[in-house]
């Protein structure tokens, strides 16, 4: 049987597919699991650009355009940090969508945030992703668990809010399309 993340993977490679869009991701806790739950998906290729596995801090900066005060004030596990991580990866990959996850897997707190805390964010082409400072949909998390359930509830949770925004995106313009095939009611 597979994992909740796995099948939740399968959905949006298929929804990506359907609507000829593409997605980027930014990692931090993962590590690259996002990046290779999506790839396990036979077609990812199709909608995949690609990923930033930016561990280091700086990093966040220096490739993903994440504000270098904001890290300095507020540390790498912050929700604006996280909306900037996604649209960062969006624009350097150019894809029409852009994920991201940072926070603290543990076994040790970090910037003053205890094991658990996880920013997931998507960043999408439409109203699917209301803007928040930084740009798209941020979720904040406190994850139980250790090092190895907290990262892949990040996994999971960051794939279902990108399903959300693509399903959400996907409604708008089927209600669209029916208001149009109503003759505009």
């Amino acid at each position: 049987m597979s994992s909740p993340a796995a099948e939740t993977a399968v959905e949006v490679v298929r929804l990506l597919k359907v609507k000829g869009e593409t997605l980027a991701v930014a990692e931090s806790l993962t590590g690259g699991l996002v990046a290779a739950e999506i790839t396990a998906v036979p077609g990812a290729s199709k909608v995949f650009r690609g990923s930033v596995t930016a561990y280091a801090t700086e990093l966040k900066h220096e490739l993903l355009d994440v504000d270098a005060t904001l890290l300095a004030e507020r540390g790498a596990v912050d929700p604006q940090v996280a909306a900037q991580m996604a649209a960062g990866a969006r624009k350097a990959l150019g894809a029409d969508w852009g994920i991201a996850t940072t926070g603290v897997a543990g076994p040790e707190p970090q910037d003053g945030k205890p094991v658990g805390t996880v920013f997931v964010a998507v960043d999408g082409p439409s109203a699917a992703t209301p803007a928040v400072p930084g740009g798209g949909k941020v979720t904040a998390l406190r994850l139980n668990g250790d090092r190895a359930d907290i990262r892949m509830e990040s996994v999971r949770s960051v794939l279902a809010l990108l399903l959300e925004g693509l399903a959400s995106e996907q409604t708008g313009n089927e209600r669209a399309q029916d208001t149009e095939r109503n003759g505009g009611f």
